[in-house]
């Protein structure tokens, strides 16, 4: 059988539909290693009648990306409803959001600077700007690109009627209240919608990550992205560990900084970080934060899958273990098969870099009793 060559259109393969409808929306979109997003460009934009831009970080993967919406003094974004996962956290400003449930049920909650929250699934919803001389300026973490990319069709991803009412959970949760689920330390519980000050919540020892460091896990919303605070005390830093992509590590408070690196690779990537400045260790990729401030260093990590629901095996594993009685893999040594490299055998220059920045400072290290200072 001869099988006959047809004149037809360019073929259609290797498309990525989120990107097309990224570009379709016209507004900015940023590229880095690591930025400051009070920085980040913005345009107007007609779908949410604000400004808004676009945030892609080198190692954010396939699943996650953010987006900066600006919204101008007395103004508000125009209703919204969408079949992907955000978490949202507010640089700056102070506002309320208004949520509208299929049933007709309404909630509302007032934010301000450093406030967390996460629209349910599908809920409509609106961000008001409660200024009338200030900007509001919110970040979120979202996994559209997987979504856009899973059904490539806008009409059902931002038109489905379907109701995810069940996501609301608790009146309480628009509050600020929430449910601590005690689980064993680093896999803590918060369960919440909205968290009116991340400075403010109290975090639960987690001694495996190193230097007398605290955290809290969040589940937001009953939904699939991840969120944590961390917290390092003064004069101290954490073990360098490694993980999937997706990943965004904000600062929410003090000083410090960042390195990246790939086994076997020689030299780090710095990023130094304040508030507002966010990051995204690619996947696999080894990664250290380090106080170098007069005060406690706090940071938001986001990420597409939580302890509650891991999207991916990988991620099962290193946030919750192989098994019910293993560690995490982010808190569990390489020479126990995990992904954390313990203090004893980090490189030697990295204790070197970190007590240099802390005299240029003027802080007092305290990990003599987790590192050794170096004699020479």
């Amino acid at each position: 059988m001869n099988i006959q060559q047809v004149a037809q259109p360019k073929p259609r393969y290797g498309i990525d539909p989120y990107l097309d409808w990224l570009a379709a929306e016209g507004i900015p979109v940023t590229e880095d290693f690591g930025l400051h997003l009070f920085d980040v460009p913005t345009a107007p934009w007609p779908r949410y009648g604000v400004n808004g831009g676009a945030v892609h970080l080198k190692g954010r993967g396939d699943f996650a990306n953010m987006f900066v919406l600006e919204i101008a003094p007395g103004k508000s974004t125009t209703p919204q409803r969408h079949l992907y996962e955000e978490v949202v956290y507010v640089l700056e400003g102070s506002g309320s959001t208004q949520l509208e449930f299929v049933d007709g049920a309404r909630r509302s909650f007032e934010w301000g600077a450093k406030s967390l929250f996460a629209v349910p699934l599908n809920a409509r919803y609106r961000h008001f700007n409660a200024s009338g001389t200030e900007r509001a300026l919110l970040v979120s973490t979202t996994n559209l690109p997987m979504v856009m990319n899973l059904f490539h069709n806008e009409a059902f991803v931002f038109g489905s009627d379907f109701d995810f009412s069940e996501r609301a959970g608790k009146s309480e949760y628009f509050s600020g209240d929430g449910d601590l689920i005690t689980v064993r330390p680093g896999n803590h519980m918060w369960e919440t919608n909205f968290v009116p000050d991340l400075t403010a919540i109290e975090l639960k020892t987690w001694g495996d990550r190193g230097g007398g460091g605290t955290n809290i896990m969040f589940v937001l919303a009953d939904g699939t992205m991840h969120a944590h605070v961390s917290e390092m005390p003064v004069g101290t830093y954490k073990k360098a560990h490694r993980h999937g992509p997706s990943f965004h590590v904000m600062c929410v408070m003090g000083q410090g900084f960042s390195l990246l690196w790939y086994e076997h690779e020689k030299d780090f990537r710095r990023i130094d970080w304040k508030h507002g400045v966010v990051l995204v260790p690619a996947d696999r990729q080894f990664h250290q934060h380090f106080n170098t401030g007069p005060q406690p260093a706090r940071y938001l990590a986001t990420a597409v899958g939580g302890i509650r629901y891991p999207t991916t095996r990988a991620q099962r594993v290193s946030l919750l273990g192989a098994s019910g009685d293993d560690k995490p893999a982010v808190s569990k040594s390489l020479k126990e098969g995990g992904d954390q490299i313990e203090y004893e055998d980090q490189d030697p220059r990295i204790h070197r870099i970190w007590l240099e920045d802390m005299r240029k400072h003027g802080a007092t290290p305290r990990m003599e009793k987790f590192v050794p200072t170096p004699t020479t």
